[in-house]
């Protein structure tokens, strides 16, 4: 039975953890096995953190109100104009 590309691409990863050459990103190697995994998900395509995308027409969540005191201020120090 033919093993499916995304379980070779985990299991390749996993390789690469016990031999120590997994790599995060650029230089840092990889020491916990839940990292090691979760790259694994994300190279073979099988992470789970996918946003939700809101429905049209959905209502949206009212955000924080916050309470105008004063302009603020930008980087040059000048009061800016809303």
């Amino acid at each position: 039975m033919p093993v499916s590309r995304k379980k070779r691409k985990v299991k390749k990863v996993m390789e690469e953890y016990k031999r120590g050459t997994l790599k995060s990103g650029g230089r840092r190697k990889v020491k916990s096995r839940r990292q090691a995994v979760a790259i694994a998900m994300s190279e073979s395509g099988q992470s789970r953190n996918r946003r939700k995308t809101a429905k049209r027409g959905a209502p949206r969540k009212a955000g924080r109100k916050t309470a105008k005191t004063a302009p603020r201020k930008t980087a040059r120090g000048k009061a800016r104009k809303s």
